[in-house]
């Protein structure tokens, strides 16, 4: 099953058209990686040095290898450094009706 790593970045004011330009480097490499499906770039339309990635990967282990390869590259350490706060991430994976998490919704409504 496909797994997003959703990729949240705050770049310093002054550094918002860098912050976006190396995001987008970064993405452009990506697809070049094995279990890269996909990415969505999105900027917040009122704060324009923060920005959300969605990127799809064929499962977990792919996302956490390139994430592991790719630390050391210019392009991540230069987002690093025009960055106000330290980027994060998280692994997230579909939810339908039959997955696990529908499960927890009932408990939660009572």
């Amino acid at each position: 099953m496909p797994v997003y790593a959703v990729w949240e970045s705050h770049f310093r004011p002054e550094h918002a058209g860098a912050g976006l330009e190396v995001t987008k480097a970064i993405w452009q490499d990506m697809q070049g990686f094995e279990g890269y499906l996909g990415h969505e770039l999105i900027q917040d339309a009122d704060e324009p040095g923060h920005l959300l990635v969605v990127g799809r990967w064929s499962s977990r282990e792919a996302a956490d290898t390139v994430r592991d390869q790719y630390a050391a590259h210019p392009n991540a350490q230069r987002a690093n450094t025009l960055v106000r706060e330290p980027r994060r991430r998280f692994i997230g994976v579909p939810v339908d009706a039959a997955g696990p998490a529908a499960s927890v919704w009932p408990s939660l409504r009572r």
